[in-house]
């Protein structure tokens, strides 16, 4: 198992808390079963094609399914970004957010994120040829660099990349999953 991914105790500890207890049965080491999810993730393997050192592939499926559906990973997410303080700032990159025919359906279900009602302003430099430019913050278009090297880091994600689930919920939580892992467990 030496060159398949494994969470550090360290990092377990971290998540430990937001996964749901077990109830009768002793179930298969948690720590197993999340490295596996994150390994399909980033490999963008099928569930069925999982190393076998992580467990039975419908045990990983079957987990990330219902731990998706009960916000464990929108959980994780939330604790570990949410330690950072409220950002200053909200950036998105249009260039990089391409709407799916489904993607409709996280607004109706409520699991898109919430943007406050505060100012909102494109920080789009005009082209040198317009007769009256528009005005735009220089800096906070120099910072801009920091969203497309996350979106970047996020599409090596194949699984993510390539767009492999079909639920909405399956789909948030992959790309929940994706930040945790390069930018809070670390």
């Amino acid at each position: 198992m030496s060159d398949l991914f494994l969470l550090t105790p360290s990092q377990f500890s971290r998540i430990r808390v937001y996964f749901p207890l077990a109830h009768g049965i002793e179930r298969v080491d948690d720590l197993r079963v999340v490295s596996g999810i994150i390994y399909v993730l980033k490999h963008g393997l099928q569930w069925k094609d999982a190393p076998k050192e992580y467990g039975p592939h419908k045990t990983l499926y079957n987990r990330f399914i219902r731990w998706s559906r009960l916000g464990v990973f929108n959980r994780i997410f939330e604790a570990l970004a949410g330690k950072a303080g409220q950002p200053d700032r909200l950036m998105i990159d249009a260039t990089h957010l391409k709407a799916h025919r489904t993607a409709a359906s996280l607004l109706k279900k409520g699991l898109f994120p919430a943007v406050s009602d505060e100012r909102k302003a494109p920080c789009i430099p005009p082209r040198k040829k317009r007769r009256y430019p528009a005005d735009y913050d220089k800096v906070f278009y120099r910072q801009r660099y920091r969203i497309e090297n996350m979106f970047g880091r996020i599409k090596d994600w194949r699984r993510i990349a390539t767009r492999y689930d079909r639920c909405a919920h399956t789909f948030l939580s992959a790309i929940l999953i994706a930040p945790t892992c390069c930018y809070w467990l670390d």
